[in-house]
């Protein structure tokens, strides 16, 4: 019996991973035979669990939405895991988020064994999560941003900029990110074929299309780049960098910083970069390519300020190299004799 449990424990820890499994792997993972795997199907089926099942060749099992809360299987360190998430929820700006995460840590943090409770109240005491910036976030909405991006559904919503424009978004989502004090939405945006950042409370009603995409790869390294580099962390100032590569070439250079550039010409785009205040305008320019000629489009209060810095560095740097001694010349190599010739 208590290898019977087990089994069914392990049969539902596997669907609980997985959004589909075929029937014959799963009953390989379990060691089992078919049949006993549809015994332990119907098992969770009684305890409350929906699973759905496709018959004949090819056939498998997910596990779906029931009508009722069923009991959940979590290893110490998942519990660990959501009961730290239900506290930092509370300060997340989700809508009811606080009172909900709390209502829920509660009853949680009653059925943990002492030592995962203990863990628990280390890691909660340590951190001290900052509170939200933008918009409230309806709770809805993010579960359907979760869902759309764990089937891989294509979805439409309106989307709100920085500077108040409203657009239809047609989009192919990728991953929610908790940010800057906000959530994004990073997507591949099928009308502008490339991948976009959007800020989650700036997106209104979410609708699905009802039609799966094939994953598009994304590692997490770039899906950091995009939320770090996402238009919605609007500097104060702004300009345009004219620089004499193809669009293309600048987004191969650029990567993710270049999402919002344009090509002027067949051989000149223009690429935006901004700071909040002058200085911090002025280091985006050394990551243009060394020799690559550009010009700046700019209001004139930072071009005199660009004019004015780069005089000083020419003079420090001219000033340097005349107090800066040459190396010394190493000497020349003597040619050694050529041996003699014997005749």
């Amino acid at each position: 019996m208590g290898e019977t449990t087990a089994r069914t424990l392990s049969l539902l820890t596997l669907l609980q991973s997985h959004r589909w499994w075929p029937g014959e792997e799963l009953a390989e993972r379990l060691g089992v035979t078919t049949r006993s795997l549809r015994r332990r199907i119907d098992a969770l089926r009684e305890l409350g669990y929906e699973i759905e099942s496709t018959p004949g060749i090819g056939g498998g099992y997910r596990l779906g939405a029931g009508n009722r809360m069923p009991p959940l299987l979590l290893t110490d360190d998942e519990a660990v895991s959501v009961a730290v998430g239900l506290r930092i929820a509370a300060t997340t700006g989700i809508v009811d988020g606080e009172s909900t995460a709390l209502s829920a840590l509660a009853k949680f943090e009653q059925v943990l064994p002492p030592a995962v409770r203990e863990r628990v109240n280390a890691l909660g005491g340590s951190i001290r999560p900052q509170g939200p910036r933008g918009g409230p976030i309806a709770s809805a909405l993010l579960g359907a941003l979760a869902l759309a991006c764990r089937d891989n559904e294509r979805i439409r919503f309106p989307y709100t900029a920085a500077g108040g424009e409203e657009t239809r978004r047609h989009v192919e989502p990728h991953s929610l990110v908790s940010a800057q004090r906000k959530w994004f939405l990073v997507a591949w945006d099928l009308e502008r074929a490339a991948w976009r950042t959007f800020r989650v409370d700036r997106i209104g009603d979410v609708l699905g299309t009802g039609v799966r995409a094939e994953p598009r790869s994304l590692s997490a390294e770039e899906v950091a780049e995009l939320t770090f580099a996402t238009p919605d962390r609007t500097p104060r100032h702004t300009a345009h960098a004219i620089i004499a590569m193809p669009l293309d070439a600048a987004r191969a250079h650029f990567g993710p910083w270049a999402q919002d550039a344009r090509a002027v010409d067949a051989d000149h785009t223009a690429w935006p970069f901004g700071g909040d205040d002058h200085p911090s305008m002025t280091y985006p320019l050394v990551w243009i390519p060394e020799g690559v000629p550009f010009t700046i489009q700019a209001p004139r209060d930072y071009l005199e300020f660009l004019h004015e810095y780069a005089t000083r560095l020419l003079a420090a740097a001219t000033t340097s190299l005349s107090h800066h001694p040459s190396p010394p010349t190493p000497p020349t190599p003597k040619t050694p004799n050529p041996p003699p010739t014997t005749c």
